[in-house]
C-alpha cells in the first residue's frame, strides 16, 4: 500500500465513512492515477478537468457516475492533501435549475 493511498483510507475510516464508499473512493484515485500514469499528488485541476471530459465523453458515464469520481477526487485533495484550491476551478455536476413559482 502506497503512502497515499494509507493517508486516504486513513482519513475516510477517521470519518467513519461505509466500507463500499472507502473502495469505491480509493478505486477512483487510483484510475485517476493510472490514466496519466503519475502520482495524483502530482496532479492539478487541469488534470482533473481533463478527466472529467474523458469520463464523460470517452467512457460514456452518467453525470452520477462522474460526480462520485469527482467526489472521490475531492476528497482526496481537500481532506487527505489538504489543498483545496485544487479543485476550485473544476465544474462539478450541473446545478438543478430553481424551480418556477408562478
Amino acid at each position: 500500500m502506497t503512502r497515499l493511498r494509507k493517508m486516504m483510507l486513513e482519513e475516510l475510516q477517521l470519518r467513519n465513512y461505509a466500507q463500499n464508499t472507502i473502495h469505491h473512493y480509493l478505486r477512483a484515485v487510483e484510475d485517476f492515477a493510472r490514466h496519466f500514469n503519475c502520482s495524483p499528488d502530482r496532479l492539478g485541476p487541469r488534470h482533473i478537468r481533463e478527466y472529467q471530459a474523458e469520463l464523460f465523453e470517452k467512457r460514456k458515464l452518467s453525470a452520477n457516475s462522474v460526480g462520485q469520481h469527482l467526489a472521490s477526487l475531492r476528497f482526496f485533495y481537500i481532506k487527505t492533501l489538504r489543498k483545496a484550491g485544487s479543485l476550485a476551478e473544476t465544474p462539478s455536476e450541473k446545478d438543478p435549475s430553481p424551480a418556477d413559482d408562478s
